[in-house]
């Protein structure tokens, strides 16, 4: 989000306790804006297969959001070596009523939040977003999980259709964090971070597959989307968001794709990712899916405008 101007001040809050899920404190930092609110609120989270990252694997979050006057919040939910799906997801709906419940303490209006997801973090992002109650764990149970607002960063859709949607040898990106990645491993082996995530091999349990898929739940989506993937991913193929996406456009959903040239995997963790100025991207939206619109754009700029346009 650059040419915004003198950057306004902002503060961390570490180790706040959000849950505790498995009988563990499960912690959130908190990045604050100044002012007295209420401030819209962002809820980010991690990448890492759901097996590795915390809430410190993000963006720098005090300079995209708190100086821009959202309060941000970036959590540790429980990764697939502890406890398998659906635990994952209904850390995320826990974390949504906390900042509800708290809404006063850090200056949140509870009816401005959002989700900002990378990778696994956008996965649990889409079902936490589009079915808030069927994950809900007995956690603050006095708020509700409804969010304003879903931002989907390159989010694995459907297990089985993922290792057909692979190109054999996929197109040479220029993002140089993704080129580092090790090479996926088929969704469906039993070691796949896919398999581990749902505690059986991807192939053996499609009940549970269905079940973790966001396009199972299209039809709960009740708030604006906005769907980001690099047309150089090589870990999770740019036709798993085409999937979410036609999805939710057929159930009549207010979603929009952003594909964009030349990035591959991991790109929302670079806080240089605009540095290099606009990139080429093709647009699409539920109004008119049969169209698409080739711009040119910042990508943390359209991820602000897109919230400022959804948490108003």
């Amino acid at each position: 989000m650059s040419g915004a101007g003198p950057a306004a001040p902002a503060r961390r809050v570490d180790d706040q306790v959000y849950s505790r899920a498995g009988g563990v404190d499960r912690l959130a930092d908190v990045y604050l804006p100044e002012g007295e609110g209420p401030f819209p609120a962002v809820l980010f989270l991690h990448g890492g297969g759901w097996r590795f990252g915390d809430r410190r694997l993000a963006p720098d979050l005090a300079r995209f959001f708190a100086r821009r006057g959202y309060v941000a919040v970036s959590i540790d939910y429980r990764l697939s070596d502890e406890a398998v799906f659906p635990a994952g997801v209904s850390d995320v709906v826990t974390a949504i009523r906390w900042m509800k419940a708290h809404a006063s303490d850090y200056r949140i209006d509870p009816a401005r939040i959002g989700l900002l997801g990378s990778s696994a973090g956008a996965h649990l992002a889409m079902l936490a977003g589009l079915a808030p109650e069927q994950f809900a764990s007995e956690e603050w149970q006095d708020q509700d999980g409804r969010v304003a607002a879903i931002v989907d960063g390159y989010g694995p859709v459907d297990f089985l259709a993922a290792d057909a949607q692979k190109a054999a040898e996929p197109l040479p990106g220029t993002d140089p964090e993704s080129a580092m990645l090790p090479p996926p491993m088929p969704a469906t082996d039993p070691e796949s971070m896919e398999s581990r995530f749902l505690g059986a091999p991807v192939s053996e349990v499609p009940e549970k597959v269905a079940a973790a898929n966001p396009v199972t739940y299209a039809e709960g989506a009740s708030c604006p989307i906005l769907i980001l993937h690099g047309d150089c991913d090589a870990h999770v193929p740019p036709g798993q968001s085409r999937l979410l996406f036609e999805a939710l456009s057929a159930k009549g959903a207010e979603a929009t794709l952003t594909q964009i040239g030349g990035l591959g995997h991991g790109f929302l963790n670079r806080n240089d990712l605009d540095d290099g100025g606009p990139r080429d991207v093709v647009v699409t939206t539920c109004d008119s899916p049969g169209e698409a619109l080739r711009d040119k754009r910042l990508i943390w700029e359209e991820i602000h405008a897109f919230l400022k346009r959804s948490l108003r």
